[in-house]
Order: C-alpha cells, then sequence, then structure tokens
C-alpha cells in the first residue's frame, strides 16, 4: 500500500484505531479523523504510527457536516495529490425502546451514521469522478454496518442506520463501478467500547477486524465491489443480499380471503410466519 492515501473517520475508536495502525504498518499514509474533542487521542495515534514508521496525520471535524465532509476530501488532496480510500468508522449508539426513545436519540444516531456515511461517500465520489481519466488504479470507499442491520431490540435508530447504509452501498457500488470506484460494507463483530458488555476482548479484538478493513481499502481487493463482508475474531464471511424467498400465484390475482386460504403457500408454515425473535450478534 506504500504511496497510497486513506482517510479513516472515528479514527480514535477501537476499530478506527486499530485500522489506522494497520494501514500505517502497511506502507499507507493516514488520515485520521474524529471529532474536534478527540484532539489529543487523534494525535497521540498519529504520533505512534510516525514513530511505527508510518505517515499519518489528522483531520477533525464532523462528518455530519457536508460542508466539512467536502473540505476533507479537499484538503487531503491539496496535500496528498491523490485519496485511496475512505473507511467510516464514525459512530455512536443511543439505545432506547421504540416507544421511549426520544426525538433526538433518533436524529443523533441516523445522522452519524446514515447521513455521515452519505456526504463522505458523496464527497469523495465526486472528486473521483472528476480524475477517473487520470488514475489507472482503482479507488474504495468502505462503509461500516453492524448486525443491527438485520433487526435488534432496542436499537430502532442504529438498526435504521445500518440498514440504510446497506442501501447505500449497494447503489454506490453500482452507479460508480465504471470509475473504477469500489464500495463494499464491513460488519465487524469486535470489543469496543460499544460492545464491552457482551464480547470478549480477547476472542473479538478490533485488531482481528483491522487487516480485512485495510484490505477493502487496497487493489488487492481491486475485483470486491457491492459486497457486505463480515470480520468476527478469526473469521471472514460474506454476507448475502436480502433475495425473493417464496412466491405463490393466484390466477387473476389475489384478494383477502385468498390470501388467508393459501397462507402457507404464501408465508410458509407457522414456524416460518413469525420473525420477531431477533438475537443478531451485536455490534
Amino acid at each position: 500500500m506504500d504511496g497510497t492515501v486513506h482517510i479513516v473517520t472515528g479514527g480514535t475508536g477501537g476499530l478506527g484505531s486499530a485500522t489506522a495502525r494497520e494501514l500505517g504498518a502497511n506502507g499507507a499514509t493516514v488520515v485520521i479523523n474524529d471529532l474536534p474533542t478527540q484532539e489529543t487521542e487523534a494525535e497521540t495515534l498519529a504520533q505512534e504510527i510516525r514513530a511505527a514508521g508510518g505517515t499519518a496525520t489528522t483531520d477533525l471535524g464532523d462528518v455530519t457536516n457536508f460542508e466539512y465532509t467536502e473540505a476533507l476530501v479537499a484538503s487531503v488532496v491539496d496535500e496528498y495529490g491523490r485519496l485511496d480510500s475512505i473507511i467510516n468508522y464514525a459512530g455512536l449508539i443511543r439505545d432506547s425502546y421504540l416507544t421511549k426513545m426520544t426525538d433526538a436519540a433518533w436524529e443523533q444516531v441516523t445522522d452519524v451514521h446514515l447521513r455521515g456515511h452519505f456526504g463522505l461517500l458523496r464527497s469523495a465520489a465526486r472528486h473521483w469522478q472528476t480524475n477517473a481519466e487520470e488514475r489507472s488504479d482503482g479507488r474504495a470507499f468502505v462503509c461500516v454496518t453492524s448486525p443491527a442491520a438485520f433487526g435488534n431490540v432496542g436499537q430502532a435508530n442504529y438498526a435504521t442506520a445500518k440498514a440504510g447504509v446497506l442501501g447505500l452501498m449497494r447503489t454506490a457500488a453500482a452507479e460508480l463501478d465504471r470509475f473504477d470506484v469500489r464500495v463494499n460494507a464491513l460488519l465487524p463483530i469486535a470489543h469496543t467500547t460499544m460492545t464491552d458488555s457482551f464480547l470478549d476482548p480477547e476472542e473479538y479484538p478490533p485488531e482481528k477486524v483491522a487487516p480485512v478493513a485495510a484490505f477493502l481499502a487496497s487493489e488487492k481487493a481491486a475485483d470486491v465491489s457491492g459486497c457486505t463482508i463480515r470480520a468476527a475474531g478469526d473469521s471472514v464471511g460474506l454476507v448475502s443480499n436480502p433475495e425473493l424467498e417464496r412466491v405463490a400465484f393466484n390466477e387473476g390475482g389475489w384478494d383477502v380471503d385468498a390470501l388467508e386460504t393459501r397462507i402457507e403457500s404464501v408465508f410458509g408454515d407457522e414456524a416460518n410466519r413469525s420473525r420477531t425473535d431477533l438475537r443478531p450478534e451485536r455490534n
């Protein structure tokens, strides 16, 4: 990854810092982004990467601010002459049952996870589109999703945002393919401050996810795009896209009574119809 330049947002968190170190160790230049409140942590991490022989700088700001994401991309390109990838870990949780969730809890979580992904991706894509003919290699955007995207009790805001990230990823991958831009989603299972209560730090350290993120950001993944990749401990897996599971036909169309009469052919047996026991791995 020598000579390449990568932005890691949420860079002072467990996954962000592990990924920044991994990129630096592989010869990449790393731009560490986080909120201005994390200035000390961001600079300490950058110094650590530099001390290990890597190249790292910081750029502090809020990724939910569209003006900032445009400025972030522009400043990196101005400084280094290129931008090879963005890996977006910026996030937070504000868990609550649906009936008790506040407006603020909904907006804060959907803003940082979904608006933040959109702003960063749009800003990077605009730059990559304009210089596509000048580059012989590809560029990459690594979204970050969660098992909560499949549904998780007490996380309506987080689940919605992380499911939305997957729709954004698939759409962007299709739109940007002609510009040699790869867009994938990383689904990490790792011990962080967000998962401290239920994941073993020895079995699921962020350092085991970091090489997967770095791989997706590199040219070694040149033919991987539009995919959701799960990284958990010693395992790496490909998560399937939603697909049509069952189909039933009724000549002339359906009415309410016909659907009731043929409920099993449409929805399957009783065990298949109720899918409310949501217990995904959490992150």
